[in-house]
């Protein structure tokens, strides 16, 4: 298991919207403790301390001790609320765990590695999926999944049955559901298009002329046998 990451939070907190602002003007995020059937109870955390507890490789996923007074729960964020603008966090849910029991949490899906050969032909890489839903002790869910696109090519599809899981770790997707796809530009398209129809073009021209020519000959020929 890895080290403990400890967050300080405080009961007592006043409920409501304008408390809550008050609470972000100081530095400080209202949040909530819910899970393993207690009742829910409203914390507040410091943001510097919450920033820092969620910058580890596992994010968001990341196991916290949440430390409230003497007492110390095992938990993980379930839910951040953002500002739409600014994006400064407006409040935390944080699910109370049981460490010995996997619990089931949303996973992003990171692309790695340069589509070269995508790339090349002018396409793009379509990012379908950016998350799934994992199954696994709260101490072993990553942080992330990465998904390798170095190799993807020009109508090729990544899905899920194609995701290399840490050890402990499942999930319940259709193994056939797309992750990653990658296809032509609008652009290359059109390009091609027009390639293909500069080929038939000049296809159908060739024809004409061939047919010309014969057509002359067989007039040259029946003049020649009409005069003899």
């Amino acid at each position: 298991m890895a080290d403990d990451i400890i967050l300080a939070a405080e009961t007592g907190r006043p409920t409501g919207s304008a408390a809550s602002r008050r609470l972000r003007a100081t530095g400080k995020v209202p949040a909530v403790l819910y899970g393993r059937g207690a009742e829910p109870a409203p914390l507040t955390v410091e943001w510097r301390e919450l920033r820092s507890a969620l910058t580890t490789d596992k994010g968001l996923n990341a196991l916290l001790t949440l430390k409230v007074g003497s007492k110390r729960t095992k938990a993980i964020v379930k839910e951040m609320q953002r500002h739409p603008v600014r994006r400064d966090v407006l409040h935390v849910d944080f699910l109370a765990v049981d460490v010995d029991k996997p619990i089931a949490t949303d996973v992003p899906i990171v692309l790695e590695g340069e589509p070269v050969l995508v790339l090349r032909e002018q396409g793009v890489v379509d990012h379908v999926m950016n998350a799934i839903v994992v199954h696994a002790k709260p101490d072993a869910i990553p942080g992330h999944l990465a998904v390798d696109v170095s190799a993807l090519e020009i109508g090729h599809t990544i899905t899920v049955a194609d995701l290399v899981l840490p050890e402990g770790v499942t999930i319940d997707a259709d193994p056939e559901e797309t992750i990653v796809t990658a296809k032509l530009t609008s652009l290359a398209l059109a390009e091609e298009g027009e390639g293909e129809e500069g080929e038939e073009g000049e296809e159908g021209e060739a024809a004409e002329g061939e047919g010309g020519e014969s057509a002359e000959g067989r007039g040259g020929e029946s003049a020649d046998a009409g005069g003899e």
